[in-house]
């Protein structure tokens, strides 16, 4: 397995409600997950505001703390390791943020947005990397010259992939990445990933709340409410089957492409 999480807990003190004296109450935002992402699956985490779908990217990759439970990547028990413990298995599990044109640094041109990583945990080669990351996305080597501010949506967040894959992880989060593009972008973004996956066997977690994104991308889908995982499945039984009602209200939302047609 490429995570196995067991009982995950994660609270944070509600500070709105902090008596005069004493610590403050504590809100549970993760409450008790359990699930295993195989490696070379593509897991969708879906489910509405407030869900808890980045609070547990986050807490995977150790940017969160968890109250309590286990977190195994790769076998590798790393709950509650330190930084500096977790620092050698840092470039092994990247993240891809849902707004790339706030992720990456305006002042700085994309060889340098590349190779900052690089450097950061001592890899060579890092010109021959930035320019194999270049091309494994799609982007022409002349673009790494450029900044951010001079490239489309669709091209800052090719950027951000390059970015995460120039340390060739076993593991990519990918949280909300194609929320912000357009249609056209969406779909090119989608197959890039989709293609990558099955070229480097990477595992990746994409956190989505549109579901038809989900069912294209994605190998399994979690479905989040409240903080509890009310369904896991494989993409087309949960699509064509789904057991919890609110996985069946979440289906029933998704636009049809067609505005006079019916659900069956």
């Amino acid at each position: 397995m490429m995570y196995e999480i067991r009982d995950l807990r994660l609270s944070f003190p509600d500070m709105a409600h902090k008596p005069f004296l004493g610590a403050p109450p504590q809100i549970e935002i993760l409450k008790g997950l359990s699930f295993d992402i195989p490696k070379g699956e593509v897991l969708g985490i879906v489910g509405g505001s407030g869900s808890g779908k980045s609070t547990l990217g986050r807490a995977m990759l150790r940017l969160l703390e968890p109250s309590s439970g286990t977190i195994r990547f790769d076998g590798i028990d790393i709950t509650h390791r330190s930084e500096q413990q977790l620092r050698p298995l840092r470039k092994r599990f990247q993240m891809i943020f849902q707004d790339p044109m706030s992720s990456l640094n305006p002042r700085r041109q994309v060889r340098g947005l590349i190779a900052g990583p690089l450097r950061l945990h001592g890899m060579d080669n890092v010109t021959e990397r930035v320019a194999s990351a270049l091309d494994r996305v799609g982007l022409p080597q002349h673009f790494a010259t450029r900044y951010p501010h001079e490239l489309s949506g669709g091209q800052r967040q090719r950027v951000g992939i390059a970015r995460a894959l120039a340390l060739e992880p076993d593991f990519i989060l990918a949280d909300e990445i194609v929320s912000g593009l357009d249609v056209s972008s969406q779909a090119q973004v989608l197959n890039l990933l989709g293609q990558l996956v099955n070229d480097l066997g990477m595992t990746l977690a994409f956190i989505s709340h549109d579901l038809s994104v989900v069912r294209r991308l994605c190998t399994q889908v979690l479905v989040l409410h409240h903080g509890e995982i009310v369904e896991h499945a494989e993409t087309d039984a949960l699509f064509n089957t789904p057991r919890a009602a609110y996985t069946q209200e979440l289906l029933a939302s998704i636009p049809l492409p067609d505005p006079y047609q019916e659900w069956a």
